[in-house]
């Protein structure tokens, strides 16, 4: 998981201002993911959920229909985001020879290129289009 795009992904459900001290918290430590080892983003992750537990569980009842929900929705799928994609977000620190990036900037606008020109080859076979990609990704 490309660590550019998990921060994205938590800007998405966390407005930039929060009033909520509990996502405030949680910014500051999803934007420093990329100056961190996993081993401290872990731990600093582990004490805010510890920390907000009972705020993540509160439940809103509707009066009308008496059915629940949680009432921090957004925060509730960061969280739920991070701890998913947590195994992920550290992979170029565990196999350090294969020189893995931490963000997948550098393959922005590859694929583009790529879909292009199968496009305009598009009565290629099979064989012949595994080829051309294959090239394509030698250069």
């Amino acid at each position: 998981m490309c660590q550019f795009h998990q921060v994205a992904i938590i800007n998405r459900y966390l407005i930039r201002w929060s009033t909520l001290d509990a996502g405030k918290e949680l910014r500051q430590i999803i934007l420093q993911l990329t100056a961190l080892t996993e081993k401290e983003f872990t731990e600093l992750l582990d004490g805010w959920h510890t920390k907000w537990q009972k705020f993540l569980k509160e439940k809103t009842v509707n009066p009308i229909t008496n059915k629940w929900c949680y009432t921090h929705k957004r925060i509730r799928s960061d969280d739920r985001s991070l701890k998913t994609s947590l195994p992920y977000l550290f992979i170029y620190q565990k196999y350090p020879e294969l020189n893995i990036p931490n963000t997948c900037n550098s393959l922005d606008g590859s694929f583009t290129t790529l879909k292009n020109l199968l496009r305009i080859h598009r009565g290629m076979n099979q064989r012949n289009r595994y080829k051309m990609i294959c090239q394509i990704f030698k250069n």
